[in-house]
């Protein structure tokens, strides 16, 4: 056993190395700092080369088979789970024969490539203001959302449809075929159907399955507000840079004064305080700002993975976020702290994994997608809650957002409730299509095409207002052929939510909330199925119907719950002794700039926070 013990202790070191390695060049690249494009490729490799190593397969599996021999102890069993754990990493990464490993060196490097010319790609748009301005997705996403002038929002979608042609020509559709070579050669029919297999555990026609029973539970909810907006808006309402203002734009303007930017990171902190969660010790570092060539979709990824090492002793986790927030932009507040309530969810989760060994708290395979997303997606939902708002949206005054604007938001969101479901469900359904293609087929103009298609059938409009080919996941081999993750992880959420409420009858600052998830969804890692997750704290396998419940919901329906949970938070008498910190180190960087950390206080590093936030952008402050 102590050989079995020698070798466990020595893969975890060795794979902290690579896996750090690679993750700290995977930050400097992404977030702009370093243009050291070339040695993250060759960090990257090197990472890939270890979890796909057919030696350290071939070793474990002798390892586990000596230990079948050695008397039964708490150890041993310890030792055998944290084995297995290796042995799930390994067969889902093996790459076991020489062309496979060709062709992922060479995926490797096109994508680095084509990250490299994508930081360089800019877009345009009109601001408010009417002036033309450089833009990231986010802020073409919010003014799209918000910005009164149609051809401003119009601005906003052409950049978008200027960016999918860009993909198209600057060497996507080479990735994809690539992909799937890499896909064939080890032994699936292509690429998607490989990386549903390695994150989901089941084929496509199992994923199918359960999307397209949502897709019919959803499908007349989607068309009914499609046909009540044309009828009472005209036919416009429909073209792709006024849907998404009819869904929230004038709603997330008159929220905007309560849902301020640089209050986002102190109403984060507080708000999961009081929901019972902490980080085991973290260190984290978020960066929230907008800044030139850094990466323009919010991610959490962990350079150090949380565990117990082989003495015993707590390996505290090291977790890097990102945002794209424009803090003087209209609605820019509430995409910062849905960010910080999202990526959030996912650090509490990945420092809150109590294994043996690294292998069960990183965000990769075997971790499945959807159960990562589910974590992040349940604590960014609390957002929408009418008592949630009610706690923590106040304006400059310190006064909290009105019940009618409340109910207003409710009237806006909730008809819209089945097309914001439905716009993650279409990706899925494009992707697979696509990496069904043959080569000869996969044009240019054919891939357009499909995605026109895929977003009429799905979405009911001809074009949507986040055009399929300009969601950044798409150029990612992690996060490629994935985004029916979030489609189930939304499904448990609801599932989650449901569990909550019927057992405490309400979310916002429930303090028995943190520690349950981290019992029942965090401790064991990847060490349990999703479903196996669901199991231990609802008492249900997976369930879509939560979901499709909640998006069939009518307005009338949504408002009176809303009434009854701002009635019942009004008159409840919440717990005195919420945790008083994070437990986390935290820095706010923005890129090489310090702008804020917690040595002293949580308190006064939001202090921090909301002066530098004023400083540099007076037009954010209300």
């Amino acid at each position: 056993m102590e050989q079995a013990r020698a070798f466990f202790d020595q893969l975890n070191q060795d794979y902290l190395k690579v896996h750090k390695a690679k993750e700290d060049l995977f930050w400097a690249t992404y977030m702009a700092t370093s243009d050291d494009h070339d040695g993250f490729a060759r960090a990257e490799q090197a990472y890939k080369d270890f979890i796909a190593d057919p030696a350290r397969l071939a070793a474990v599996r002798e390892h586990l088979a000596r230990l079948e021999g050695e008397p039964d102890s708490e150890d041993r069993r310890a030792l055998q789970h944290g084995l297995q754990g290796w042995l799930a990493l390994f067969e889902c990464n093996i790459i076991d024969n020489d062309a496979a490993r060709q062709h992922m060196r060479a995926l490797i490097e096109m994508e680095a490539a084509l990250f490299a010319k994508r930081r360089d790609y800019l877009m345009h748009h009109l601001n408010e203001q009417g002036e033309r301005e450089e833009a990231s997705l986010s802020m073409l996403s919010t003014n799209m959302g918000t910005n009164p002038h149609e051809a401003a929002r119009k601005s906003s979608h052409d950049a978008l449809l200027g960016l999918e042609r860009w993909v198209l020509d600057n060497g996507f559709l080479d990735i994809v075929k690539k992909r799937n070579a890499l896909a064939q050669a080890l032994g699936y029919r292509n690429y998607f159907d490989y990386k549903v297999h390695k994150n989901e555990q089941m084929s496509p026609e199992q994923l199918f399955g359960i999307l397209d029973d949502f897709e019919a539970r959803t499908r007349d909810a989607n068309r009914r507000t499609l046909d009540r907006l044309r009828a009472d808006k005209g036919g416009d309402a429909l073209k792709p840079y006024n849907l998404r203002y009819h869904m929230s734009g004038d709603v997330t303007r008159q929220l905007d004064p309560y849902l301020p930017f640089a209050k986002g990171l102190e109403r984060w902190i507080r708000s999961f305080r009081r929901l019972g969660i902490t980080y085991r010790d973290a260190l984290m570092q978020l960066d929230l700002l907008e800044r030139k060539g850094k990466y323009q979709n919010g991610f959490c990824h962990g350079p150090i993975p949380s565990f117990f090492d082989g003495q015993g002793q707590w390996v505290a986790g090291q977790i890097n976020f990102t945002a794209e927030a424009k803090p003087d932009q209209i609605g820019s507040g509430a995409r910062a702290i849905h960010t910080l309530f999202h990526e959030g969810g996912h650090a509490a989760h990945f420092a809150n994994v109590t294994q043996n060994s690294p292998c069960f708290s990183q965000e990769f395979p075997p971790t499945s997608m959807a159960y990562a997303e589910t974590q992040s997606m349940f604590c960014d939902s609390l957002l929408g809650d009418a008592d949630w708002l009610k706690r923590y949206a106040t304006n400059g005054a310190g006064e909290p957002v009105p019940d009618a604007l409340i109910r207003a938001r409710i009237e806006t969101a909730q008809p819209f409730a089945a097309y914001a479901e439905r716009s993650i469900l279409v990706m899925p359904y494009f992707e697979w299509a696509l990496y069904q293609m043959s080569d000869a087929e996969r044009t240019p103009e054919a891939v357009l095409a499909l995605a026109r298609r895929c977003e009429q059938r799905i979405l009911g409009v001809d074009v949507g207002p986040r055009p399929l080919l300009s969601v950044p996941h798409l150029l990612n081999q992690e996060s490629a052929a994935s985004y029916h993750g979030y489609v189930l992880a939304n499904m448990a959420v609801y599932q989650t939510r449901a569990y909550f409420l019927r057992e405490y009858g309400y979310l916002t600052d429930n303090p028995a909330i943190g520690p349950l998830l981290a019992k029942h969804y965090w401790a064991g890692g990847n060490g349990a199925s999703h479903n196996d997750t669901l199991l231990s704290l609802t008492g249900e396998g997976f369930s879509a119907r939560y979901l499709a419940d909640y998006c069939n919901q009518s307005v009338d329906e949504a408002w009176q719950q809303a009434q009854r949970s701002i009635a019942a938070a009004a008159g409840r008498q919440y717990p005195e002794a919420y945790p008083i910190t994070l437990d986390a180190r935290i820095r706010i960087i923005h890129g090489a700039e310090l702008i804020a950390d917690n040595g002293v206080s949580e308190a006064a590093m939001c202090e921090q926070f909301e002066h530098w936030v004023g400083q540099h952008y007076p037009a954010s402050v209300h």
